[in-house]
């Protein structure tokens, strides 16, 4: 292309050479040609894309006997605060400020929104007399910064960690008049980590946004794990153990019943599916002030346990959370106007217009993954209509809403399947938190095919219900996590 230049053409330029990058190429081989006839020789480089002989020569390296030596002894570990700067989780090193999506995305580990934190350790924090969301100066290599103190199980001792990416124009700190821009501490001598940071607590408190932080709870029955020689021995040990009566009438499934697998073991907590779910099904965007009074929108939401095993290790374990489409859903009964009702394929589904707002579905989800619209999110402006996916109703002001299992793909799939005179294949059918998912931890189907991928996945004998004692029979069910460590490391 005429606007483009390759980075040979680049480097000539910016020496004043105006040769194409084709005559550079060229004529350097023919400086390094000793043959006669270099056309030939330059043909037969490109059709063959290697030039004959001009490997380098091999090396020979020589193994050091004494490797602790060749090192030298380590240094003594500094005394002091050690700073660690690292990229934010959601918009990175600052290049994604500007996407309000990862904004209000939570942080996986701290579940922190729209801020940057300095994270800490519980003993650092009592050492220096911190709390949560106390405002830190942070002196280091004579430069200052303030932020708030989040205290976060797993931080190394005597390490603050610091997020880039904040403060720069884009966030709720700078609408707050503030600025919580590591890039103001960080040197080109130390750009990722560095000894010698000083932490002085003020007393001013900066609030700070968490999702869903009663959510987390030393109650770690929802997620099981196990090690892989544990589930060699005993693997029903975690086996499904549904009450077998119940005061519900149950449905019968002719053609499709739609059902999901999630294996915790593939989980690993990026939170993927949430970005998924909320692009495709136009879940809006509730702002700062909204998640502290826990009035955010996300369908689909990812809990993080600690989880100590047999070793007295500590593990942190993610579980992703949607409608679990209960085949005897509490939520059901409980509506006056029966907004939410069981549909002929086994969905949960709402019928917004018939919605007026009771909230009693939602106080009767012991899943808590209902969502309720405070407010008119989406608005009617241009550029909301830009984003939006059309094949989604959007919610209005007063109307619960929650994870449809994506039923617009759903009847998509149906439609084409008719349409060519077939039933839907198994895999045809993926929902956007499946879709997203990088390591394939979702899976979706019918789990009335019993060839179905999903079908074999739930007859797995660490296939298990989240709270699946109370006898809502949800359609989304968990694989058990396996791990399989070392344990001669482990020992140690």
């Amino acid at each position: 292309y005429d606007t483009v230049v390759s980075a040979h053409e680049l480097i000539a330029l910016m020496s004043g050479d105006t040769r194409s990058g084709y005559n550079i190429v060229r004529e350097y081989w023919q400086s390094q040609y000793q043959g006669g006839d270099f056309d030939g020789f330059w043909r037969r480089a490109l059709h063959d894309g290697v030039v004959p002989d001009s490997a380098l020569p091999a090396a020979s390296p020589t193994l050091v006997g004494d490797l602790n030596a060749a090192i030298g002894a380590p240094s003594a570990a500094p005394s002091g605060l050690e700073i660690v700067f690292r990229p934010d989780p959601n918009i990175w090193d600052g290049r994604f400020a500007g996407n309000a999506w990862l904004q209000e995305l939570p942080k996986p580990l701290t579940k922190i929104t729209w801020d940057n934190a300095a994270l800490v350790s519980a003993a650092t924090a009592q050492q220096l007399g911190l709390r949560n969301e106390t405002l830190v100066r942070l002196s280091y290599q004579g430069r200052e910064m303030e932020v708030p103190v989040w205290i976060t199980r797993g931080q190394p001792d005597d390490v603050i960690t610091v997020s880039l990416g904040y403060g720069r124009g884009l966030g709720a700190d700078v609408d707050a008049g503030r600025s919580f821009n590591a890039y103001a501490i960080r040197t080109s001598a130390a750009p990722w980590f560095g000894s010698g940071v000083t932490a002085t607590p003020t007393t001013t408190r900066y609030p700070l946004a968490t999702v869903r932080a009663n959510m987390e709870t030393e109650n770690t029955e929802h997620v099981r794990l196990m090690s892989l020689a544990e589930f060699q021995a005993n693997p029903d040990r975690y086996l499904s153990h549904t009450p077998e009566n119940s005061a519900y009438t149950p449905f019968e499934y002719d053609s499709y019943a739609w059902g999901m697998s999630i294996d915790m073991t593939s989980c690993i907590g990026c939170n993927a599916c949430i970005i998924g779910c909320q692009t495709e099904n136009n879940i809006p965007v509730v702002g700062k002030d909204a998640v502290r009074r826990a009035r955010e929108m996300h369908w689909l939401r990812v809990d993080r346990y600690y989880i100590e095993d047999a070793g007295g290790d500590e593990r942190t374990v993610f579980q992703p959370l949607p409608c679990m489409h209960c085949e005897q859903a509490p939520c059901e009964p409980v509506c006056p106007v029966a907004a939410t009702v069981h549909d002929s394929e086994g969905l949960n589904t709402m019928i917004y217009n018939r919605c007026v707002g009771t909230r009693y579905c939602s106080a009767n989800c012991p899943y808590s993954v209902r969502r309720f619209n405070y407010l008119t999110y989406n608005t009617d402006e241009p550029l909301n209509a830009e984003w939006r996916n059309p094949d989604v109703t959007v919610r209005i002001e007063g109307v619960m809403e929650k994870c449809t299992y994506c039923v617009q793909r759903i009847a998509e799939a149906r439609i084409n399947a008719k349409n060519e005179g077939r039933p839907i294949s198994d895999g045809e059918v993926t929902p956007a938190c499946a879709a997203a998912c990088p390591t394939k931890a979702i899976v979706f189907g019918n789990i009335n095919d019993p060839e179905a991928r999903v079908v074999a996945l739930k007859a797995q004998p660490h296939n298990y219900g989240v709270l699946e004692e109370l006898n809502t029979r949800p359609r989304t069910t968990y694989l058990a996590r396996i791990v399989n460590p070392d344990e001669s490391l482990s020992s140690r």
